[in-house]
């Protein structure tokens, strides 16, 4: 299988302005190396084969006659190939040039695209030598002896995609044609481009590009022309880009002197996925009414083995670099400002917060701090309650005793043992049998007493539980499944973390900071199994239902692209090929699809509580999905994969 994956190339070659023969033979040479590694479609440059810059010599018949015969050496010499190429030469046509894509395959002209939008502003006089594709009526051309589609509305269909091409200026204007294409059903967008250099326009450029891929939910992949081309009054610095809504998956190098082909995978699956979710994007294809396309079959490129280049981050919801930090900003101040709104809107006179010295409770806390500040409102009035029970260690206990300690909350300590004890009497259990009645009762307790705590102090209870634990079902319902107002529900595990490291880093004193980093060292634990003869945590949670940083991994592909289980696999097979091998990530993704199906029910009654990112699993929001839903389907693919 090849998941959705079509491969494509940015070709960056050198040229010599006006020596057609000598261009077509640099093409060519590009076409061979991307054939070889795989490439579906490749695209060059604007003008590629006479040189974008030649200025005056396009009204010379020579260099026109030649142009055409650069592309039949083309075309005879890339006969036997399955890729899909994508050139830009100009064609006469009745009188006029046209500043033309022509798309070819296996010796064949599939159609030809002329330029939209003529730049004649500044150094650009395209006017000068070009017409409009606006401006001309024929909808076929005649070029090396073949009669082929002609129009800027062609839409080309391969066994794979469906793409479309705009060139160059085309994608400046207010509404560019790739907007149309995209409209039409064009899943990937090519320009062909020559643009010139110049300070600040790179990062305008790329900003452009990859603001159009996600305007149209699409892959976008971009090729400028570059050494060689006239530096009479401008640079070219040889651009090949590709995105993929939204996002760079592949650079040339500016400036280079050689010839580059630049390749990567876009994800077509995706894409299809990402427009049958946002309904603005049908909405618009109703309400714009472009023009009907023309619709062209390619022959069937055999790309081979599915050979990815691209890589994935195995952590997806945690950004790398400085961009950690400003996501961590940003996500804390939506936990605070959505806890600020509740908190005032009810009249809330107290926060009740269960401090259990892990992650989850110590990040409610601080987003608690944080509110109670921004509100003007003494911290007192911030409850925090740490209920030891069987499996307390004295670690976490006194982690959490100094942190309420330190950040100056109010600090209850309430211990469930012998609420439990008699609790266990009373529905006859056994205190010694150490199984999921042992452990809810605890978590239920707990729940009462915050509950409880919050109606003596007219104050509400905030939970704690994340995107990850909610996911897997991996909260007691009715326990601590349950509070007033849940500020970290759309925070998956891997992210909790960072938060809280960044806090402590950014926006705590010296004693506060000391006590969040050895939380943030602490092993994930519900701690609800006694600890062992060393008084260590013996229950961890990742023992139990997997590594988080698999699940979060999962999680992501699952809801926010809707890939099949197989495809999971098979990204999380290459993304952590270092770190667990493809049974043990086969074996976590069972048990990621039969509890986030089995433990639906639990998120069918969700408290409220803020979205922070693109996933949420709220049921008022974005995942509405029956409690008895089936997994069967997605198991028995898991069961047949080889892992």
């Amino acid at each position: 299988m090849n998941y959705g994956y079509v491969k494509v190339a940015a070709a960056v070659p050198r040229v010599k302005v006006a020596d057609c023969k000598f261009n077509a033979g640099q093409i060519e040479k590009e076409i061979i190396i991307a054939d070889g590694k795989g490439v579906q479609i490749i695209a060059f440059p604007e003008l590629c084969i006479t040189g974008y810059t030649c200025a005056d010599l396009f009204a010379q018949q020579l260099l026109l006659e030649e142009a055409e015969m650069g592309l039949i050496q083309i075309l005879n010499n890339t006969r036997q190939m399955d890729i899909i190429s994508i050139l830009g030469m100009p064609v006469p046509l009745n009188g006029v040039l046209l500043n033309t894509a022509v798309v070819i395959q296996k010796g064949k002209i599939l159609g030809i695209v002329p330029k939209t939008y003529l730049p004649n502003y500044k150094e650009f006089y395209e006017k000068r030598w070009f017409t409009s594709a606006r401006e001309v009526s024929e909808t076929t051309a005649r070029l090396c002896g073949q009669v082929v589609p002609m129009g800027r509305n062609l839409l080309f269909e391969t066994a794979d995609t469906t793409f479309g091409i705009e060139i160059c200026e085309d994608l400046w204007a207010p509404i560019p044609p790739s907007s149309s294409l995209a409209l039409q059903g064009a899943e990937i967008l090519f320009n062909l481009s020559a643009d010139n250099e110049g300070i600040g326009k790179h990062a305008y450029l790329r900003s452009l590009i990859s603001q159009q891929s996600a305007r149209c939910i699409a892959g976008y992949v971009f090729s400028s022309c570059g050494f060689g081309e006239s530096t009479t009054d401008v640079v070219f610095a040889g651009n090949g880009l590709i995105y993929e809504n939204g996002t760079l998956l592949a650079s040339s190098e500016r400036f280079s002197f050689g010839e580059q082909v630049v390749i990567s995978e876009i994800d077509v699956e995706h894409i299809r996925t990402e427009r049958r979710v946002n309904t603005t994007f049908t909405a618009c294809h109703a309400n714009c009414a472009p023009e009907v396309p023309v619709r062209i079959s390619t022959e069937y490129v055999n790309s081979g083995d599915l050979n990815l280049t691209r890589t994935f981050d195995p952590h997806p919801f945690v950004p790398q670099g400085p961009a950690l930090n400003e996501r961590c900003e940003e996500i804390f101040s939506i936990q605070v400002s959505g806890l600020a709104q509740r908190l005032v809107h009810t009249n809330a006179k107290s926060a009740v917060v269960g401090i259990s010295g892990g992650l989850d409770s110590t990040l409610a806390l601080l987003v608690c701090v944080k509110t109670f500040d921004k509100l003007g409102w003494d911290r007192k009035g911030i409850i925090g309650v740490t209920m030891p029970g069987f499996g307390t260690t004295d670690r976490t206990h006194t982690n959490a005793v100094d942190l309420m300690t330190s950040l100056g909350v109010t600090m209850r300590e309430v211990s469930i043992k012998d609420a439990c004890i008699q609790h266990f009497k009373d529905i006859d259990h056994d205190i010694n049998v150490h199984d999921v009645v042992y452990e809810n009762s605890q978590a239920r307790e707990r729940t009462q007493i915050l509950m409880d705590i919050a109606n003596q102090t007219w104050g509400m209870v905030i939970g704690t539980g994340d995107l990850s634990e909610l996911a897997l079902g991996w909260a007691t319902y009715n326990g601590d499944h349950m509070s007033m107002y849940g500020v970290n529900g759309s925070i998956p595990k891997t992210l909790v973390k960072h938060l809280v490291k960044w806090v402590a880093e950014n926006d705590m004193d010296e004693t506060s900071r000391a006590t969040l980093l050895d939380i943030v060292d602490t092993p994930i634990s519900p701690e609800l199994i006694p600890a062992d003869e060393n008084g260590n945590i013996r229950q961890i949670t990742e023992d139990l239902v997997g590594p988080y940083e698999l699940h979060d991994f999962f999680l992501y592909y699952f809801l926010r692209c809707g890939f099949r289980p197989s495809k999971i696999f098979f990204l999380a097979a290459r993304t952590f090929k270092d770190v667990y091998d493809e049974e043990t990530i086969k074996k976590w993704l069972q048990t990621f699809c039969r509890r986030f199906f089995n433990q639906q029910f639990k998120r069918s009654c969700l408290p409220d509580g803020p979205k922070v990112g693109s996933i949420s699993i709220s049921p008022r929001g974005d995942w509405r999905m029956p409690s008895d839903a089936s997994s069967e389907m997605w198991l028995r693919e898991i069961e047949a994969l080889n892992g």
